[in-house]
């Protein structure tokens, strides 16, 4: 199955995730053993993407749901458990988990 985001096929999770955020993961994770001077120039690279683009946050949940929802279908599948009511009769409750 191909994975294609702004008309480019993304050839790892990875890849899908950045072409879909249009930013490197390493912008905003970091990267192992950068200094402090490096990791504060990544910072500030950051918090101007931040205030150009308000809506980014929601395009990153909106894409960390969709690799959710594409890579472990199985954390939606919700099972309703039985609660246990005063005198140690079963009630099931309805609503929704998060």
């Amino acid at each position: 199955m191909k994975s294609i985001v702004a008309g480019r096929v993304a050839a790892s999770t990875t890849e899908f995730i950045e072409l879909a955020l249009g930013t490197p993961l390493e912008l905003w994770l970091g990267v192992e053993g950068e200094s402090d001077m490096e990791r504060a120039a990544r910072e500030d690279a950051a918090r101007d993407i931040l205030a150009d683009n308000p809506d980014f946050p929601d395009r990153v949940s909106q894409v960390a749901a969709q690799a959710i929802e594409a890579h472990a279908p199985e954390l939606f599948n919700v099972t309703m458990l039985p609660a246990r009511r005063p005198g140690g009769r079963r009630q099931y409750r309805g609503g929704v988990a998060a």
